[in-house]
């Protein structure tokens, strides 16, 4: 009785390494290479490393189109400091005395510039 078993566990190992050493391109066509058992037995590694793969490209996608943002708002920087810088330069000259007084003679407001400097009025302290 153990003879049979023995032979039987012969019979498969030869098989098995049949099957390993005999691929050929039918097999793949036709598909009979994924009902072998060497196949069939690795299935939880292939689908891990389909699994890795999936992750991998997904994550390259990411990256692409975080690479992509932020390329923009570089670009976007780069304009809104030039506007920055062009906004403050006309607020310069705007505010300067003489640019101020053209504008009030401009839209013709009835403003005139000071003769006499300022005066600060101050509140005494009483007493007591």
């Amino acid at each position: 009785m153990k003879e049979e078993y023995k032979n039987i566990e012969f019979i498969d190992q030869e098989q098995e390494r049949k099957e390993i050493r005999s691929f050929s391109l039918r097999d793949l066509l036709d598909g009979s290479i994924l009902t072998r058992n060497i196949v069939v037995q690795q299935l939880p590694f292939i689908f891990f490393l389909t699994l890795l793969a999936v992750i991998y490209i997904s994550n390259r996608y990411h990256a692409e189109r975080t690479f992509r943002k932020v390329n923009e708002i570089q670009i976007e920087v780069k304009n809104l400091r030039a506007e920055q810088i062009t906004t403050t330069a006309k607020l310069m000259n705007i505010s300067k005395p003489s640019a101020v007084s053209r504008l009030v003679e401009e839209r013709e407001l009835e403003l005139k510039e000071l003769s006499k400097p300022p005066v600060v009025l101050t509140k005494k302290k009483k007493n007591r």
